[in-house]
């Protein structure tokens, strides 16, 4: 992956709606840095419309609905097909487009939503508020802003989409500001919450955040009364984060609307280890 260029985006970019409540969306990412942070044939962009707003709910839903059995709930008038909710309109939306060999673009192939400090305020919350008691994490939320719903198309799976969203959203937090990051990482419950518990006792032992940042589950994953089922491997996109130096703020809560047991993370930039600023930030 090559260095790559910041982006230079005002603060004020990072409002998607004035006192009059209009949305307005970021510009997209300069173009020197999206040759930067996507292998050839990606293209990465922040989403300026609601027309690519849907694009990225229309994956979400593939993905949560279509292939993991989510039971969704989208506000009155949301289009089938959509996975939506109230936070989306206040949320900054990251896509990866394919690119064919033509140049053509392609069609949405992998997302992350942010909630900025600012957006949280209008909103009146995260959605991890929904998951856990985030009381602890008040000194740090003027400058910290909330991951979710990441996903990519099942047939991009080789870790290039993933890297360049990263990438991208790595370059956003050091030009504007934003030292921390916070969302959750969820695991199936298809096995009754057992991998879940055995993840969280060993990162409990070895990424654990300190208790000065450390968060309750609203709905706690009975974790104690769960069979151990020996050493686990974490989920790639959890691994990612480790490596990245992310910790884990405490034990997972249960998700009854995905059916997952939702790990809440905190990762901070000055935490990037220095080959991931390498690559992310050129630094």
């Amino acid at each position: 992956m090559n260095e790559l260029p910041m982006p230079t985006l005002p603060m004020q970019d990072l409002i998607w709606r004035t006192a009059a409540n209009t949305p307005r969306r970021p510009p997209p990412l300069p173009a020197p840095v999206q040759g930067a942070i996507a292998e050839e044939g990606l293209e990465v962009a922040w989403a300026r419309s609601d027309d690519e707003v849907r694009e990225a709910q229309r994956l979400r839903y593939r993905v949560f609905v279509t292939e993991m059995g989510a039971r969704i709930a989208p506000p009155h008038g949301t289009l089938p097909g959509i996975d939506a909710d109230l936070y989306d309109p206040f949320c900054e939306h990251l896509l990866v487009r394919s690119r064919g060999r033509d140049g053509e673009r392609g069609e949405v192939i992998g997302t992350y939503r942010m909630l900025t400090p600012a957006a949280a305020r209008r909103v009146g919350g995260l959605y991890s508020e929904t998951e856990f008691d985030l009381t602890r994490l008040r000194p740090l939320r003027a400058r910290m802003v909330e991951l979710g719903r990441s996903c990519v198309h099942p047939d991009h799976r080789s870790g290039g989409v993933i890297l360049a969203l990263w990438g991208a959203l790595a370059a956003f937090m050091v030009t504007n500001g934003l030292e921390t990051m916070v969302g959750c990482a969820s695991v199936g419950m298809r096995d009754g919450g057992r991998l879940a518990a055995g993840l969280w006792r060993q990162l409990s032992a070895t990424h654990l955040a300190p208790i000065e940042w450390r968060v309750t589950p609203r709905l706690a994953l009975p974790v104690d009364e769960l069979a151990s089922c020996g050493q686990v491997e974490a989920p790639a996109l959890i691994k990612g984060y480790l490596r990245c130096g992310a910790m884990v703020l405490g034990p997972p809560a249960w998700d009854p609307q995905f059916n997952t047991a939702d790990l809440p993370m905190l990762m901070r930039i000055d935490d990037l280890p220095a080959r991931y600023r390498r690559h992310f930030l050129g630094a």
